[in-house]
C-alpha cells in the first residue's frame, strides 16, 4: 500500500501560481502550466480555483461519422446510451501535454485522450488531480472505470473503484475522481489470496489502458485537471 508523502504535498502547495488566463482547444496543455496555488482552495463549485485543463465528454444518441483522428478540441463523443470506449495514451512519451488525440468515441476504434503519467515515481500521491461533474438535463448519469491488460496473462483487468455519477437537480458541483481515474485497484497475483492493490494509471504491470464509460443518458461529463496534489486512498 502507498503512503503519502507530506512533504511533497506540502511542498506542491507552496508553489506559486502561473499565470494562465485560459487553455486553448486548439493546442495540447502540459502540466505544468495548470499550477495552482493550494490543493485546498476549493471553489463553491467544489473544484480548486487557478488554471486547469477541461474536457467535457459528450453523450450523442447517434454516432459520429466524422474523422477525428489528431483532433485537438477539448471534448469526446460517446454513446448517450451504452458503452463507449476512450483509450488514453501516456503524454511522458510524447510532449507531456493534456490533448485529445482522437474525438469519435462511437466508432469501432473508440476515443483517445492522451495525458501524463500521474505518479510517475510511485509514491502514492499525484501529480495532477482531476475533478469531475455531471452536466445537462436533470436524470442521466454514467458509471466510468479505469480498465487495462494484465501484461503478465493478456486479460482485461478493470478496478475495483469507478466514477459513478447523476445528473441531479439544481447546480452541479465537482468532486475529486483521482482515485477512479488514475488508478486501478485489481489484484492481479495468482496466489490464491484476495489482496488488491492500487496502481497508478500507465504502471508497467499492466498496459493498453483505457477508460470504460458505461452512459445511461448523460449529457455531459465534465472532467478538470488541475496540477494539485491528491493523496491516493487506502485500499479497503
Amino acid at each position: 500500500m502507498f503512503k503519502p508523502n507530506l512533504s511533497k504535498l506540502m511542498g506542491a502547495m507552496l508553489v506559486p501560481a502561473l499565470f494562465l488566463s485560459s487553455c486553448s482547444e486548439e493546442e495540447g496543455i502540459a502540466p505544468d502550466a495548470l499550477r495552482v496555488e493550494s490543493s485546498a482552495s476549493l471553489t463553491g463549485n467544489g473544484a480548486p480555483s487557478g488554471a486547469h485543463y477541461n474536457l467535457n465528454i459528450i453523450g450523442v444518441p447517434k454516432g459520429k461519422s466524422a474523422p477525428m483522428d489528431s483532433n485537438s478540441g477539448q471534448r469526446i463523443f460517446v454513446n448517450l446510451e451504452g458503452k463507449t470506449k476512450i483509450n488514453l495514451a501516456n503524454a511522458d512519451l510524447t510532449d507531456g501535454a493534456f490533448r485529445v488525440l482522437d474525438a469519435n468515441g462511437t466508432d469501432g476504434d473508440g476515443a483517445t485522450f492522451q495525458l501524463p503519467s500521474p505518479d510517475a515515481d510511485g509514491d502514492g500521491l499525484t501529480s495532477y488531480s482531476v475533478y469531475a461533474r455531471a452536466l445537462g438535463k436533470p436524470g442521466g448519469g454514467v458509471v466510468v472505470t479505469t480498465c487495462a491488460t494484465d501484461v503478465a496473462t493478456g486479460e482485461d483487468v478493470c478496478s475495483l473503484e469507478s466514477l459513478v455519477t447523476m445528473r441531479e437537480k439544481g447546480g452541479s458541483k465537482f468532486q475529486n475522481v483521482s482515485d477512479q481515474l488514475l488508478s486501478i485497484v485489481a489484484d492481479i497475483t495468482d496466489d490464491g489470496i484476495d489482496n488488491p492493490v492500487r496502481y497508478p494509471l500507465f504502471s508497467d504491470e499492466l498496459e493498453g489502458y483505457y477508460w470504460d464509460y458505461d452512459n445511461s443518458g448523460l449529457k455531459v461529463l465534465q472532467l478538470r485537471f488541475y496540477e494539485v496534489p491528491t493523496a491516493y486512498s487506502p485500499v479497503q
